[in-house]
């Protein structure tokens, strides 16, 4: 990996390996219109905007004053927001409700506070700057107590302080490890935690850039190698609220449909129409639950996008109506790269409306890739993205709602792997070079296909999948990471990278269970699969030249594993979906680390190994070959283990025992999940409609129970059921409240209130009634059923 000109030795104040570093230098003069002020420095200019009384954004440009466009990223404008100001010799402080800033004149330096005057973000004596190369640069104090995490998809641990991390986005297929730096998306955002407290930082340039955490023992740095440096300060103060704050910046997922949310079954590749139809036969078969099955490249006539091989594959058409009728959606692989071909008619229609991507010259980059040499859409272009989102009406005319968009770094197949930083994009009037637009271009491609496909489902909900990315790509698309390996560590390694997805706005994430490369065996598939059932995206997938890996290829006893765990995914579907309408309304991920709920607890500030669904639910994966135990740590509360009913006090870390077919879970005392039936696709009707209460001894417990029809955007005008149900436990009584808000009619007609464990003989009571629950003994441990309408 080649070093920028900002490898900053610590010590060294202005050499950049060699290259002089401008510091912005004193303040002449400032001025203000409306929430924005503008500075100029002597050798630079800087603006500051408020976009909310807790967001605050800081655009610095070395030559001119700062052209305050921001990418595609951005979907929000900024509010009116009262500002109060003061000045004396030395400074200017601007203040909001919620934050502040210190701006010292000489030399210009800014230090940002939160309300409470908790210091969040300062200048370094270095400051901002710049050299010759017009790189730009800005360093800031980096406290004892600073973790540091999101940064989009990177290898290693939770915490990424002590990391040095690019963003530029690269086709990886060398096993992953902690010393690859870039991956397949590029998402330049962190979140800080300081003693409970967080801030975040979104540095919106897309340029190839760095975030060196590294370096310095107490200096941060975040650099850019061209445009401006342009980033968001957000004050939190919890991660929650940072998350809500980054997201309003940036957008927040639609709710999925549920068959996205199911089990899927991918392999590079099913070859031919009849492979996939003997593989969903043995699905059904066995009735092991499936949703989605995958087509990656052989499905296509010489790997031509919007195409068939008719050899391979003689009627999709009817493949696909037979599928759907078993309840199974197909998504197929669309590569950005378009066949050097004059007789494709994808090939003729980008020549012909200037849809490609060019040299300054006016000459068509190709560039070889699966299809041999090809031509690449210009996807910065919002009438190419039109045109491109057009072309997928080949899919939903036979049926097809999902599509997985890959190669979309954009890779190639070359010494750089990727197009020629040379290559000029027009985006939409504005002449960019590819040098300045890579890290953007599978972000683009995402927005033309999921708006393509939105516009042509008539009212359904479209499902993509997206390899690469930028700040803002949960908008349209969810992420997995890539080619990863049939390595116990890369098991390891995706729990930290899910969660710092998770963190970084991507809620629909996962990697591929198994691993893709390299050959799995049957104790690695059911581990990794156990993990699987709660990561938010779920799907095996394969390389050719591997083993097998379906549920079923390891014999009967590790198939009952997969089986069982597969179907528990369906199991927790209602309270899963439950979380996706919360991220999607606030952003906040359904697989979260443990920090996000206990920001107060060191054990939990680089606990990489174990996550949280939601804010009560606690999966503890195995991780290691022939293991058969392993240390959980339990934060404040008491913990119910979901298996054996038994309690543990919180706040402790306790040694668990769980055989292969056991993933540890636990549950947060005096608090509510939800549970539906085991089915053969989210397709099929929903029969047992479950919520479960882990009750405590006193105290209230709230749950929100989220439904709607599961596949289309009538949500958006109400059509959506949200049953609330809490209580109080008082000392002889338990007083339940349950009340429907929305107007949606689910398929269940009613459902069952489970209650774990005796209430040693404490009167119930359901708005303001008493009833006579059912008790019953389950797995030894006693439980309360009570059947109630919709």
């Amino acid at each position: 990996m080649q070093d920028t000109s900002f490898a900053i030795h610590p010590g060294s104040k202005k050499s950049m390996k060699g290259v002089p570093y401008h510091d912005i230098g004193n303040l002449n003069s400032f001025t203000r219109i409306d929430n924005t002020y503008s500075f100029v420095c002597e050798q630079a200019f800087v603006n500051i905007q408020f976009y909310r009384e807790e967001i605050v954004r800081v655009v610095m440009n070395p030559f001119s004053p700062p052209t305050m466009e921001s990418s595609f990223a951005l979907v929000t404008e900024p509010e009116i927001v009262d500002i109060a100001v003061s000045e004396t010799e030395e400074t200017i402080n601007l203040h909001t409700s919620k934050l502040s800033l210190n701006i010292s004149r000489v030399p210009f330096r800014i230090s940002i506070y939160d309300r409470d005057e908790r210091l969040l973000v300062q200048e370094t004596s270095r400051g901002m700057g710049y050299n010759e190369k017009k790189e730009v640069i800005c360093f800031k104090e980096m406290k004892t107590d600073d973790h540091f995490y999101g940064f989009g998809e990177k290898t290693s641990f939770l915490d990424k302080r002590g990391e040095k991390m690019t963003m530029w986005n690269s086709d990886v297929f060398a096993p992953h490890n902690p010393e690859i730096d870039s991956l397949y998306q590029s998402i330049p955002f962190f979140m800080t935690l300081n003693k409970g407290f967080a801030h975040g930082i979104f540095f919106d340039n897309p340029f190839k850039s760095i975030f060196d955490m590294k370096t310095e023992r107490d200096i941060y740095s975040f650099s850019a190698e061209g445009g401006e440096l342009d980033y968001y300060v957000m004050v939190g103060p919890t991660p929650k609220d940072v998350l809500e704050q980054y997201t309003t910046l940036t957008g927040r997922m639609d709710i999925p449909p549920k068959w996205a949310l199911g089990y899927h079954q991918s392999r590079y590749s099913y070859e031919t129409e009849a492979e996939v139809r003997e593989l969903v036969t043995s699905f059904l078969e066995k009735k092991i639950p499936v949703d989605a099955i995958y087509l990656d490249i052989h499905y296509m006539d010489g790997y031509r996008v919007f195409t068939f091989d008719r050899n391979r594959f003689p009627n999709p058409e009817q493949l696909l109506k037979d599928l759907k009728n078993a309840g199974i959606h197909v998504v197929p692989i669309v590569d950005p790269g378009v066949k050097e071909d004059p007789e494709y008619s994808i090939y003729q229609e980008g020549i012909h409306g200037d849809h490609f991507c060019k040299y300054i010259d006016g000459n068509i980059y190709h560039g070889d890739v699966w299809p041999g040499n090809s031509a690449f859409p210009d996807f910065t272009n919002s009438e190419v993205r039109s045109w491109w989102g057009e072309k997928h009406k080949f899919y939903t005319d036979i049926g097809i709602e999902g599509i997985w968009n890959d190669m979309n770094e954009p890779a190639v197949f070359n010494e750089t792997k990727t197009m020629d930083t040379k290559v000029m994009h027009n985006q939409d009037g504005s002449l960019k070079s590819h040098r300045e637009m890579h890290n953007l271009y599978g972000f683009y491609m995402g927005e033309a296909t999921y708006n393509g496909m939105k516009n042509l489902l008539d009212g359904k909900r479209p499902f993509l999948l997206t390899r690469a990315g930028y700040a803002g790509v949960q908008r349209y698309a969810a992420v997995w990471t890539g080619d990863n390996r049939s390595f116990w560590e890369h098991l390891q390694m995706a729990i930290p990278m899910c969660m710092n997805l998770g963190i970084s706005g991507v809620a629909l994430t996962g990697p591929d269970v198994g691993g893709f490369a390299h050959d799995t065996t049957g104790e690695l598939l059911a581990r990794w699969t156990q993990f699987g059932t709660f990561t938010p995206y779920f799907r095996n997938h394969s390389v050719l030249e591997s083993i097998r890996q379906e549920p079923w290829s390891f014999g009967e006893g590790i198939e009952e594993i997969v089986k069982k765990y597969i179907q528990l995914r369906y199991k927790w579907l209602p309270h899963l979906y439950t979380l996706f309408q919360e991220a999607s309304k606030t952003g906040v991920p359904v697989m979260r680390p443990l920090f996000m709920e206990y920001p107060k607890d060191r054990h939990t500030f680089n606990l990489s190994d174990q996550f949280l669904i939601g804010d009560n639910v606690i999966i503890a994966p195995i991780t290691k070959p022939d293991t058969f135990h392993r240390v959980v740590y339990l934060p404040e509360g008491n913990w119910i283990d979901y298996w054996t009913g038994e309690i543990s006090e919180g706040n402790q870390h306790i040694l668990v025992e769980a055989n292969l077919d056991t993933l540890p879970i636990f549950i947060k005392e005096g608090t509510f999940i939800a549970h539906g039936s085991i089915k053969q696709s989210t397709e099929h009707r929903e029969e047992d409609l479950q919520i479960h209460l882990y009750p405590t001894t006193h105290g209230k417990a709230k749950y929100a129970l989220y439904e709607d029809d599961g596949k289309t955007f009538s949500y958006e005008q109400g059509h959506y059921l949200e049953k609330h149900v809490s209580c109080e436990f008082h000392a002889n009584r338990v007083e339940f409240t349950i009340e429907n808000r929305g107007n949606y009619q689910p398929d269940w007609k009613e459902w069952t209130l489970v209650i774990h464990g005796s209430l040693e003989e404490k009167e119930v009571f359901i708005n303001g009634e008493s009833i006579s629950p059912e008790y019953f003994i389950e797995n030894g441990r006693e439980k309360i059923r009570i059947k109630l309408d919709i």
